[in-house]
C-alpha cells in the first residue's frame, strides 16, 4: 500500500467524522448554575460540549440533562453577561486532551489549558477523551513489585506496589497535604501526574514549589482546580488527571497519579446531580456519586501486558473525623488499602500520625520477604499491646512486672513510634528501617536482681 493511499485514507476518515451542519438553540431559562437551552433536540446528548454566545464571549458549557426537548447545561465558568435568547451551538467532538512529554513541568487546568503562565502547550497525536472507560479486568497485568516511598511507616506497615491503589484517609489540619508531598518527592517512578482538585488557591503555587521543588516539577504534570472554580470544572480536572496518567502509561511508563482529594470530586458530582434534578441519597450525596467514584479510581492500576502501570495515591476528607462516612466507605471499598491518619496521633505530635493497626494494604503479605513480614508482625504485636495497656499504665494501675509481654511492650513501643516520626526532609529507606525495627526487638539483657552480690 502507497503512502498516497494512506493518506487519501486518512482523509476520507476525517471528513466521515467531519458534522455536515450545526444546530444552533437558544437559552430559554437559568436556574442557579442550571441554564436551559432550547433547539438542540436530537443534536445535543448527555456530556456534549455547549458553545453559548453572551454579551461578554463565550461561555463553554456541557450538556448534564435532558428534559422534554431542552439541554440542561453546566457552564465551565462563571455565565456573565448570559440573557434569554443567547445562542447556544453544539461543538462537534467530545471533550479530550493531547498530552505530550512537552507537557511535563507544566500546570494545566481540567480542560488541559495552561494556567502557569508558560506559554502555549504542545500537542501530541493522540486525542484522549477526558471521560474513559477502564481498562478490562481480563487484560489488565498483576500487580509489580513494591515501591518505595521514603515514608517508613508505609513502607514497612502498609507497602505500596507497582499499580496498587492506595487511599489516605483523614480528617482536616492533621497533615494528610504534608504526607502526600513526601509521597509526591519520594516515590519511585518515571512520570507523576498529580490532581489537585477543590484546592485552596494559596496553597498550589505552595505545594509546587515548596513541596514538589523544581526536581519534582520536572517529572510532573499538575492538574489544578481550586475550591473557587464551578462544580462541572473541579469534576472534569479529576478526569482528566486519570486521562494525562493514561497516556504515558500508554507508552510503557510507571506512573504515579495523586489525587487531592477524592472527596471534593464527590462533592462537584453532587453540586452536578442535584442542579440535574437528582435526588439526594445518603447525607445528600446523588446515586451517581456512588457510580462514577469506580469509573474514575478503575482508571488506575496495573495495564494490559506491554503497557506500563497507574500507581495511585488519593486522599479522602473524611467528614467530621468519621471513617465510616458515605463517600470514604465507598472509597475503601473499591482501592486496595487505605492508610488511617488520626487526630490523636497527631495531638500526641507524631507525624505522619498514620494509624498504624487500622491501616491495610491489600498486597500483604507478598511484597515482603518472610523476615520482613516477622519483624513487621512483631511490631505490629507490640503496638497493638501498648495501646491496650496505654491508659492503665498512665494511670498506674499496672504493676510492673505482671506481664512479660506487655513490659516488652512499654518498653519497645515508644521507640518505634520515635522511628516513625518524620519531618518533610527526613527521607526513609525501607531496608535500613526493617534493620532498625529489627534491632529494637532484640531481647532486652537480663536484669540481676541483686546488683551488689548474693546473700549469704
Amino acid at each position: 500500500m502507497t503512502p498516497a493511499v494512506d493518506l487519501f485514507r486518512a482523509a476520507a476518515a476525517t471528513l466521515r467524522d467531519t458534522p455536515t451542519e450545526e444546530r444552533y438553540g437558544r437559552v430559554v431559562a437559568a436556574r442557579g448554575a442550571l441554564i436551559e437551552v432550547d433547539g438542540l433536540a436530537g443534536a445535543a446528548q448527555i456530556g456534549s460540549r455547549i458553545r453559548i454566545s453572551t454579551g461578554k464571549g463565550m461561555i463553554e458549557a456541557e450538556v448534564t440533562g435532558l428534559d422534554a426537548g431542552l439541554a440542561q447545561c453546566l457552564p465551565f465558568s462563571e455565565a456573565q453577561g448570559l440573557a434569554a435568547g443567547n445562542h447556544a451551538v453544539v461543538a462537534a467532538g467530545q471533550f479530550a486532551v493531547r498530552p505530550c512529554d512537552a507537557w511535563l513541568g507544566r500546570m494545566v487546568d481540567g480542560l488541559g489549558r495552561p494556567v502557569d503562565g508558560g506559554g502555549a502547550l504542545a500537542s501530541g497525536n493522540l486525542a484522549r477523551p477526558i471521560r474513559a472507560n477502564p481498562p478490562l479486568a481480563a487484560t489488565r497485568s498483576r500487580v509489580g513489585e513494591r515501591v518505595e516511598t521514603g515514608v517508613r511507616a508505609l513502607d514497612v506497615f502498609v507497602p505500596l506496589c507497582r499499580g496498587q491503589r492506595l487511599g489516605l484517609f483523614a480528617g482536616s489540619g492533621v497533615g494528610k497535604s504534608v504526607l502526600l508531598s513526601m509521597l509526591a518527592r519520594w516515590t519511585k517512578c518515571d512520570v507523576a501526574v498529580i490532581g489537585l482538585i477543590g484546592e485552596r488557591g494559596r496553597e498550589v503555587q505552595e505545594f509546587v514549589e515548596d513541596d514538589l521543588g523544581p526536581e519534582g516539577l520536572a517529572r510532573s504534570v499538575v492538574v489544578v482546580a481550586t475550591s473557587d472554580e464551578p462544580a462541572l470544572m473541579r469534576r472534569q480536572a479529576a478526569w482528566t488527571t486519570l486521562a494525562i496518567a493514561e497516556h504515558f502509561r500508554d507508552q510503557g511508563l510507571n506512573v504515579l497519579c495523586l489525587m487531592d482529594s477524592v472527596t471534593r470530586f464527590a462533592m462537584a458530582q453532587r453540586e452536578i446531580g442535584l442542579a440535574s434534578g437528582e435526588p439526594p441519597a445518603t447525607k445528600g450525596y446523588t446515586p451517581t456519586v456512588f457510580a462514577e467514584l469506580p469509573r474514575l479510581l478503575e482508571r488506575a492500576g496495573p495495564g494490559a501486558a506491554g503497557q506500563g502501570s497507574i500507581t495511585g495515591l488519593f486522599t479522602v476528607l473524611v467528614d467530621g473525623d468519621d471513617h465510616n462516612e458515605p463517600v470514604a466507605d465507598a472509597v475503601r471499598g473499591i482501592l486496595d488499602g487505605h492508610v488511617v491518619i488520626t487526630r490523636k496521633i497527631a495531638e500526641r505530635g507524631r507525624y505522619p500520625a498514620i494509624d498504624i493497626l487500622k491501616s491495610v494494604s491489600r498486597t500483604l503479605p507478598h511484597c515482603h520477604s518472610a523476615e520482613e513480614n516477622a519483624i513487621r508482625l512483631a511490631a505490629r504485636r507490640i503496638l497493638s499491646t501498648h495501646g491496650d495497656m496505654e491508659e492503665m499504665v498512665r494511670l498506674g494501675a499496672y504493676k510492673p512486672g505482671s506481664s512479660a509481654e506487655v513490659d516488652e511492650a512499654i518498653r519497645i513501643a515508644p521507640d518505634i513510634e520515635k522511628l516513625l516520626t518524620q519531618g518533610k526532609g527526613d527521607r526513609g529507606y525501607a531496608g535500613a528501617t526493617f534493620d532498625t525495627l529489627a534491632g529494637l526487638m532484640e531481647p532486652a539483657a537480663p536484669v540481676d536482681a541483686f546488683p551488689m552480690g548474693r546473700a549469704a
